[in-house]
């Protein structure tokens, strides 16, 4: 990563939320749509040696993006996120979660509600989520199983796709 780059990732237990804001070295246009075409998301979202195989993406209100983490022992942990808010290339929200195959939600996991905002800087862009969860222990839970971890090491392999495309 870039160390001048903006990087936050705040917890805020009382509101149930985890915010990250992280600044990219490229055009809004493309950041975006990093974010929103699978063949690209493939790319990047799982951490390495993870990888991110989508099984159907239908980004519109309404439609959903379903894939896979398939670790390199190749078992499969399959999510989904539920796109409820669309205003193209600023900002989407979605419902995530951890579900089977066919995209049945496994209920024993917490559901979250993303907000991700894009806004240009300059040369860059900021891109500004907010995961909000309806318990406090289902962020503790996320949080405890190395979310952290796994989406900033996510991010860094964008930084990576972001010169490449």
């Amino acid at each position: 990563m870039n160390s001048n780059l903006q990087f936050d990732f705040l917890v805020n237990k009382e509101d149930k939320t985890i915010t990250v804001k992280r600044a990219f070295a490229a055009p809004v246009d493309k950041v975006w749509s990093a974010w929103t075409k699978s063949e690209l998301l493939d790319q990047w979202w799982a951490p390495k040696p993870y990888k991110a195989i989508t099984k159907s993406m239908d980004f519109r209100e309404g439609g959903y993006w379903l894939y896979a983490m398939t670790g390199p022992d190749g078992f499969a942990q399959y999510c989904r996120a539920d796109y409820k808010s669309i205003d193209a290339g600023n900002s989407y929200s979605a419902l995530d979660a951890f579900c089977n195959e066919s995209g049945e939600v496994i209920d024993s996991f917490p559901r979250s509600l993303w907000t991700n905002t894009f806004s240009s800087q300059s040369e860059n862009t900021l891109v500004t989520i907010v995961i909000k969860y309806k318990e406090q222990e289902d962020l503790e839970k996320i949080i405890e199983m190395g979310f952290k971890e796994g989406f900033t090491a996510g991010l860094e392999n964008l930084d990576a796709l972001l010169k490449e495309i």
